[in-house]
């Protein structure tokens, strides 16, 4: 199992979490929003950096920001997604260039939702 910590309020994020979901048939990841208390105590016990505000995945006893969290997030998925990871070789200064492009402006792309998303029922054990 691995965790997903995500931007709860961000759209392009709760897409990113619902697309996730959908083609993690192994039910590999769990998920917890930035702004909860879980999400808050993960960031303090694994001493990730406060100004690290989108996506961030825990894995075992380490955590990956930005391309790197979204490439081993798609090693992960169904179809032809693990096909990204070999991209994994670039040197993060590049592979991060299109990254922080997106997250800069990714509330003024997508939009902002006032709060978090509720699961639904039945995906509901997948948040933490």
């Amino acid at each position: 199992m691995a965790i997903i910590l995500f931007d709860g309020v961000c759209n392009l994020c709760n897409g990113s979490v619902q697309f996730i979901i959908k083609r993690d048939h192994e039910r590999y990841f769990k998920f917890a929003s930035l702004q909860s208390d879980v999400g808050q105590s993960l960031v303090k016990e694994y001493n990730i950096p406060n100004d690290m505000d989108s996506f961030i995945l825990i894995d075992g006893d380490n955590y990956y920001l930005k391309s790197s969290a979204a490439l081993r997030v798609a090693r992960k998925l169904s179809g032809g997604w693990r096909l990204l990871y070999p991209f994994i070789i670039v040197p993060p200064p590049i592979r991060n260039i299109f990254y922080h492009l997106i997250a800069k402006n990714r509330y003024r792309l997508f939009g902002k939702r006032d709060s978090c998303m509720m699961p639904s029922p039945e995906m509901k054990n997948r948040f933490l």
